[in-house]
């Protein structure tokens, strides 16, 4: 297959493709690596009239510390600048080991940070990583700038708070408190491929030992990243004792979240993975921060 017609636009500079996107609306579409965006125009799942391609604007390309002990990333940054980052694994480990989860090194080479938070794919991996951090995102267009939490910026299958006219030009994650852990896991059939189920959490212990805060960030499970909120309460001012965790793994499962049945598994076993997974990720992340208290 091959795409539809369409016109072609390659801006310098970030004013230049406001005004672009803005001109064109609904009817234009932004290109980024291109990873998920070419194979739906080639099989015309996807028909824009106009692509406003943003790899010759060099403004959207940074990955620099914050002064606050957190991350700035550009949204036009790659996917294996981050996977190969001194900087992200020292500011964002949760972030930095998450990379080599993202389909192949191929893919990462062209695939960015910006783009795939804004394809807002439920089975891809930086969504839900990015909810579990507290991340924020600026959102940008000819009439101004604002930044939205990426546990708002996500709205349903594909859906974000992104209107027609904006791009999003940049990621700020924050710093990682003090006594704070966090941990990753997925389950996939082979290397590369989406995952069946996946997780991440981030967990925060006070000055006693308890759970001060905790997240627990569920991908392809849903129709986006999926908080296990529940789960998440239920260890709230408690000690992470291996008993409270499966619980709280077994709320996530049953309580938090009702998994879809799909040809790659079925809603049970996808329900077994989200505890086991779910009991791996906060017993991996309690320990991170123990050991960092």
């Amino acid at each position: 297959m091959k795409p539809a017609p369409f016109a072609y636009f390659a801006p310098r500079t970030l004013p230049e493709a406001l005004s672009l996107i803005a001109e064109h609306g609904d009817a234009g579409k932004l290109i980024a690596g291109g990873q998920s965006l070419a194979p739906t125009m080639n099989f015309r799942l996807a028909q824009p009239a106009a692509l406003v391609d943003l790899n010759r604007v060099p403004e959207l390309a940074f990955l620099e510390n914050d002064g606050r002990g957190g991350l700035r990333i550009g949204a036009m940054t790659r996917h294996r600048t981050l996977e190969r980052s001194v900087l992200a694994a020292q500011r964002a480990p949760l972030l930095h080991a998450a990379m080599p989860y993202i389909a192949h090194v191929q893919i990462r080479n062209r695939g960015t940070i910006g783009g795939s938070l804004a394809h807002a794919d439920p089975a891809a991996e930086l969504p839900a990583v990015m909810v579990a951090l507290g991340a924020r995102f600026k959102l940008v267009s000819v009439r101004g700038e604002r930044w939205v939490a990426a546990a708002d910026f996500y709205q349903g299958l594909f859906t974000t708070a992104l209107e027609p006219d904006e791009i999003l030009t940049e990621v700020a994650v924050p710093a990682a408190a003090p006594r704070s852990g966090w941990a990753f896991h997925e389950i996939a059939r082979r290397h590369g491929d989406y995952a069946i189920v996946g997780v991440a959490a981030t967990v925060q212990l006070d000055a006693a030992g308890a759970l001060d805060d905790v997240k627990l960030v569920y991908l392809s499970v849903g129709e986006g990243p999926t908080e296990a909120q529940q789960a998440a309460a239920s260890l709230h001012g408690q000690a992470p004792t291996p008993a409270r965790i499966a619980e709280a793994a077994r709320l996530a499962a049953h309580a938090d979240i009702e998994p879809l049945a799909d040809i790659h598994a079925t809603a049970g076993y996808r329900r077994h993975l989200i505890e086991v997974l779910g009991q791996r990720a906060l017993s991996e992340a309690c320990a991170r921060a123990g050991a960092a208290a």
